[in-house]
């Protein structure tokens, strides 16, 4: 066998972890070049809220969670949940599908030992990591410079750098200024599957604030989503919020606002509501604890959205239970966000995630310019690349 080809992988996060573990020690020399002290600090994060591996549904289902959707599809067939399940389960990582359908590690696996075993399933193809190397452009002859005066000349190069959320661990996006400087386009980050800011009656949310709003339906631009909201000091949160990202984020850079539709009773139909409110006899707070099953914090909601007037006509508030409207008046600072779009534009990737303008180089992961909404879409995303880039550089 001839001399091995040298792959640097720059990041340390789930993405480089995914196409570490699959590249081939056989063929290539493997090197990842980690900023911080450990790798896949985002990663732990992340786990930290309950650490929600990928989901169960199917991968039809799973494709249309991505945005843009065809951009994601190729690597989700090649490596798709199953198959992530699968493999965990080959490295020590026994997973379940909890109430939520989402996958977890079995009760009593934390974070770190997730991380572990990937790490160990990693050297134990004989590659190697590298700590403290802060990656910090390219030498006038294109090899790459790292802090502590490193320059490394590899055959093959593969950015994971992330995105540019939660800068403790690493994440800033700083790396994209030198990919601007190479003439290729960044899209600015904004901040997704975060809070957004709702200016809330002080009274509400003196009662609501920390509370959820359970089994509900949120609409924005046509795309409605089923699922749970929480209210808080700031706004409003939760996994029907984070999945409407896209739309709330457009209305917001167009016109500085967003307008979301919450539907309160989405188990029932709007005549189910009408028939419900309007043959009752009792008081309006009663029908819609005791006939319509409303959480206290649902009607706090109505209550201080609508007028006394409002809340006590009927036919309002009929169609309020099924569309009451809120305004979001700013997204939370980039920082605390989950997860960001924006970073390197898809135009500058072929369709193996090489650069177009730099040959033998290789960008994956949330530096990329895609987005998915919590649940395990997100880490599913960076393993399945991952995994379809080691497959194509494996045979090539």
């Amino acid at each position: 066998m001839g001399k091995k080809k040298s792959i640097a992988i720059i990041g340390g996060g789930a993405s480089a972890l995914s196409l570490a573990s699959f590249l081939d020690g056989d063929l290539f020399d493997v090197t990842i070049y980690e900023k911080n002290k450990t790798l896949g600090r985002k990663f732990l994060v992340a786990g930290k809220g309950g650490f929600n591996l990928t989901h169960s549904e199917s991968i039809e289902n799973m494709e249309g969670k991505y945005s843009p959707q065809e951009f994601l599809n190729e690597a989700l067939v090649v490596f798709d949940n199953e198959q992530f399940r699968d493999w965990l389960k080959t490295i020590g990582i026994p997973t379940y599908v909890g109430s939520s359908k989402r996958v977890f590690p079995e009760k009593g696996i934390k974070p770190i030992e997730v991380l572990s075993a990937i790490k160990e399933s990693i050297l134990s193809k004989g590659h190697h990591i590298m700590y403290n190397k802060k990656w910090l452009g390219w030498s006038e002859s294109n090899n790459l410079i790292f802090q502590g005066e490193l320059e490394v000349k590899a055959d093959v190069t593969v950015f994971c750098l992330g995105g540019g959320s939660w800068k403790v661990t690493g994440s800033d996006g700083s790396w994209s200024n030198h990919f601007s400087e190479k003439g290729m386009e960044i899209i600015p980050f904004v901040p997704a599957n975060c809070a957004y800011e709702v200016n809330w009656n002080p009274e509400f949310i003196l009662k609501s604030n920390g509370k959820p709003l359970k089994n509900i339906a949120i609409e924005s631009r046509g795309h409605r989503i089923e699922g749970e909201a929480v209210i808080t000091k700031f706004g409003i949160e939760g996994n029907a919020v984070y999945a409407l990202t896209e739309q709330i984020q457009d209305q917001l850079s167009k016109v500085g606002k967003s307008i979301i539709s919450i539907d309160l009773k989405p188990m029932f139909s709007l005549e189910e509501v009408e028939k419900r409110i309007t043959n009752s006899k009792k008081k309006t707070t009663e029908i819609l604890s005791e006939d319509l099953k409303l959480e206290k914090v649902k009607i706090q909601l109505l209550k201080s959205i609508l007028s006394k007037d409002e809340y006590l006509e009927k036919q309002v508030l009929v169609k309020r239970i099924k569309s009451l409207s809120i305004k979001i008046q700013s997204a939370e600072m980039i920082d605390k966000a989950i997860s960001t779009t924006g970073g390197l534009a898809l135009t500058e990737i072929g369709d193996n995630y090489q650069l177009n303008k730099m040959l033998n180089c290789y960008a994956i992961g949330e530096m990329l310019d895609w987005n998915a909404p919590t649940g395990g879409y997100l880490l599913q995303a960076c393993f399945s690349m991952g995994n379809r880039l080691a497959k194509y550089l494996n045979n090539n």
